[in-house]
């Protein structure tokens, strides 16, 4: 197998296929940079599922300043470490502005180098992680056979409008639905975050139930696990510390900061010695001032950079775990990362109604509290019922066991990846324990 590098041909490791009658070659199309978490935490564990499943992948990511940002010995030493694991690793510059024409141009240069990977490693799958990356799979299409998996993380218009970035209904709006309906159309298989989604395009005869894979924003449970020593010293400090509510991810867009700190005003007042720590690389300011509005002094909350690596350690020692997004009809798609990273340290997770399966899933398995709106008095009950579930040692216990029911990386991420991806072979899904092994 071989690796484009700088106008060069390198000869790569491939991992060895642990399904044998399975030897498809996928090319998984990704519009951030390598280093990000996301692409870290999200993107990368996936691949090294289908790898270890099988598949032969190339991943295609767009990196921010490459040339000032990549040496060359750290793009060989990526490259290698990457072919260890049975990854195959080409990488584009990303062109940040004008944002519209950088990212028109992206989808064009983008587009014909997918094709010419495609054509050379006789690549037979194109994987588009969300809309950009599908329309550079609709481009190379037109030069390649291939087929096509539309990954969608969300509904990207809806998205942008709803965050005020796009007025609804103006040009972009309009063209990237015209994208996202074309992916829909022209892919012959779906992944989607939530059930709420699929079910939407079954019944708009979008798309037909079984080319459509359900697969939730999933955890690396390695990333969470604790030996006994840990889970005992966790245990004291929590005991013995504040009671901490912990949010982690942006405070920006479509997320509910000081109606997070509305909620959080009515845990303290319950339990006085409440704490808010904010796990967030988004600049504080905003963030601040909007906890302030809700009524916050600054010795009741704080913001802080932590590494995707450095957030375990945080919410290990918290009792609740917050996650309030605006409602909207894009959130029919959201599978919010952060929930089942609460729920694998044992957090009960207060969410507001309507995002994606996660009002379902609290409710049904008695894992959080659903808030289903912002005055003192809802806020109240909530708080109430969300104690009760914190100072639970068997909720706690629950809370991890049904992450690992429903968002576990390898019997669940993994398993339905590589489900997919035999339906594209023209293989019978393998059974549960086939699936395992496989993995």
């Amino acid at each position: 197998m071989r690796i484009l590098s700088q106008g060069r041909e390198r000869t790569i490791f491939q991992c060895s296929p642990v399904i044998d009658d399975m030897s498809l070659s996928t090319l998984y199309l990704c519009y951030f940079g390598l280093r990000e978490p996301l692409v870290q935490t999200q993107v990368l564990p996936y691949l090294r599922q289908l790898a270890a499943g099988g598949i032969k992948v190339h991943l295609l990511t767009f990196e921010p300043k490459l040339k000032a940002l990549w040496s060359e010995e750290a793009i060989r030493k990526q490259s290698e470490e990457l072919a260890r694991q049975g990854i195959q690793w080409y990488r584009r510059p990303y062109h940040k502005s004008p944002s519209g024409p950088a990212t028109l141009y992206d989808i064009l240069v983008g587009g014909l180098f997918v094709a010419r990977v495609a054509r050379r490693e006789k690549i037979e799958i194109l994987h588009a992680r969300a809309h950009v990356p599908m329309a550079m799979a609709l481009w190379a299409r037109r030069f390649v056979n291939v087929k096509l998996v539309f990954d969608i993380r969300g509904l990207m218009a809806e998205e942008y409008a709803d965050s005020g970035i796009w007025a609804e209904r103006s040009l972009p709006f309009r063209l990237v639905k015209r994208l996202e309906r074309a992916g829909i159309r022209h892919a012959h298989q779906i992944v989607v975050l939530t059930n709420r989604l699929r079910d939407w395009l079954v019944e708009r005869n979008l798309k037909p139930a079984e080319q459509i894979e359900v697969i939730p924003c999933c955890v690396d449970f390695e990333r969470f696990s604790q030996t006994v020593e840990e889970e005992t010293a966790a245990v004291a400090q929590t005991c013995e510390s504040n009671f901490e509510v912990v949010y982690a991810g942006s405070l920006m867009g479509l997320y509910l900061v000081e109606e997070m700190g509305r909620f959080f005003r009515a845990v303290k007042s319950q339990r006085p010695n409440a704490f808010l720590r904010i796990l967030s690389l988004s600049p504080p300011h905003e963030g601040r001032e909007a906890l302030k509005r809700a009524g916050l002094d600054e010795s009741d909350f704080e913001i802080q950079a932590v590494s995707p690596e450095g957030v375990p350690e945080y919410l290990r020692r918290a009792r609740l775990g917050i996650s309030l997004r605006k409602a909207a009809f894009a959130q029919i798609a959201a599978s919010p990362t952060k929930v089942p990273e609460y729920l694998a340290v044992g957090l009960p997770v207060i969410c507001n109604a309507g995002t994606g399966d996660v009002d379902k899933l609290l409710e049904g398995e008695r894992v959080g509290v659903i808030l289903r709106s912002f005055d003192d008095e809802a806020c109240q009950a909530a708080a109430a019922q969300a104690i009760i579930l914190a100072e639970d040692e068997a909720v706690r216990a629950h809370c991890r066991s049904v992450a690992r029911a429903y968002f576990d990386l390898q019997s669940v991420g993994g398993a339905r990846y590589l489900s997919l991806y035999r339906r594209l072979d023209g293989s019978a899904p393998l059974p549960a324990e086939g699936l395992k092994a496989a993995l």
